[in-house]
């Protein structure tokens, strides 16, 4: 259990590098069977060139520093990784509850089909699964899920 409280503010550039190193930290440990289609280096670069300048970038920070991200563009939530050490510590819901505040008409994301972890998080939180891809579509050709979420009236 993580003794920090984590804040979740609106990124800036300095936080690109340890947003890009949570994410990479979490892909790792959530995915351990899906080869990454990108090196670190360019994982990095994503990150401060295009995700945190250009998307609206999230991230929770402890006093020892970024523990989790989360990136919306348009309707849909392209990122949600936490650090590993955080998993199971209602840091997701957090992120979760703040993506659906920001997005109160509805959210979609994918997640890859082997990310049970995943996929039950969202199914938790409302999301329905609207489609079964065969991963032609993300840069790792692999198997994935859409999920969408649409507010109770």
């Amino acid at each position: 259990m993580n003794s920090d409280a984590a804040v979740i503010r609106r990124a800036g550039s300095a936080d690109a590098p340890n947003a890009a190193d949570v994410w990479l930290r979490s892909y790792r440990a959530a995915l351990p069977t899906v080869q990454c289609a990108h090196s670190d280096a360019e994982v990095r670069t994503w990150f401060s060139d295009v995700l945190v300048p250009q998307y609206e970038t999230w991230v929770a920070v402890t006093g020892s520093g970024v523990v989790g991200v989360m990136v919306l563009h348009g309707e849909e939530m392209k990122q949600l990784f936490l650090d590993p050490s955080w998993r199971g510590q209602g840091l997701g819901d957090q992120f979760m509850a703040l993506a659906k505040q920001q997005r109160p008409d509805g959210l979609t994301l994918r997640t890859f089909q082997v990310n049970t972890a995943a996929q039950r998080f969202f199914e938790r939180h409302g999301f329905i699964a609207a489609e079964r891809t065969d991963g032609q579509r993300n840069d790792e050709q692999e198997p994935d899920v859409h999920y969408i979420w649409q507010p109770q009236n």
